[in-house]
């Protein structure tokens, strides 16, 4: 335990410092930061433009949270970049297990998914009326963080999965997110759609964390967004066991025909 919590202390550090090499604070407001917020405030307008203020709140909040789940699913990619790098094969060969290095190395994902979630929903809100009742509205924080964190889970999952094929990696990243924008109550309420994709939206992260901040937003009491908090829980968690389990099986099957090599 200690020689793994060692290992993955040293990949989240070298992972930032990648990260610090392509953004600094500066590039990442104006390249990144001001990239995402614009698309909040262009959901949030589509709203105005229906000539709804709940429908412009709901696309704000979806929206906003959304990208708590964009930025963490950057993750996929990663191993593509070790490849790149040359030290993907380094990584696969070492005798630690793959999934706690690229966990590590890939946490730089779920932070700035968090921090863009966080800030671009506390500037949009008071710009487009939104009510943020107070204290409870601190509370949408740690909800982010918990909406990222599940959709790290099946990154991290997915990562593993594109191990193997990496020309795939966008398609899979994208292919992701889309399907849990579109299904995932993110712009439209999950009860429109089917009840077989009701049920498929029911697995994916997000969904039951982006809930339970709308619950907190409408002011429902604090102990009614618990079910949905402990389903975001379970959801991510089951997606983190999967990747523990599959993860090292596709960097066995890769070490087994060549198809991790250096970049």
């Amino acid at each position: 335990m200690t020689s793994g919590a060692l290992i993955l202390r040293y990949a989240v550090v070298t992972g930032f410092q990648d990260y610090s090499v392509t953004f600094t604070w500066k590039t990442w407001l104006a390249g990144w930061y001001v990239r995402v917020l614009f698309q909040v405030f262009f959901f949030a307008l589509i709203g105005r433009l229906l000539g709804s203020e709940e429908r412009l709140h709901y696309l704000l909040v979806g929206n906003a949270v959304m990208l708590a789940a964009i930025g963490s699913l950057f993750a996929v990619a990663g191993t593509t970049w070790e490849r790149r790098a040359g030290t993907l094969p380094l990584l696969v060969a070492s005798p630690s297990s793959p999934v706690v290095v690229f966990a590590g190395r890939s946490a730089w994902a779920l932070a700035d998914g968090f921090v863009s979630s966080v800030a671009a929903f506390f500037v949009a809100a008071p710009l487009f009326a939104l009510d943020l009742p107070w204290p409870r509205t601190v509370l949408v924080v740690p909800l982010m963080a918990l909406v990222g964190a599940s959709c790290y889970a099946l990154g991290i999952f997915l990562g593993g999965l594109v191990l193997r094929a990496m020309s795939t990696r966008n398609v899979v990243a994208n292919l992701t997110w889309g399907t849990i924008m579109a299904i995932g109550g993110v712009n439209v309420p999950i009860s429109y759609y089917p009840q077989p994709v009701e049920w498929f939206a029911q697995v994916l992260p997000l969904v039951h964390g982006l809930e339970a901040i709308r619950e907190l937003l409408r002011g429902d009491s604090i102990i009614g967004l618990l079910p949905d908090v402990g389903l975001e829980l379970l959801v991510g968690s089951a997606w983190l066991c999967v990747a523990l389990v599959t993860f090292d099986r596709f960097a066995e099957r890769g070490r087994h025909d060549g198809s991790i090599e250096f970049g």
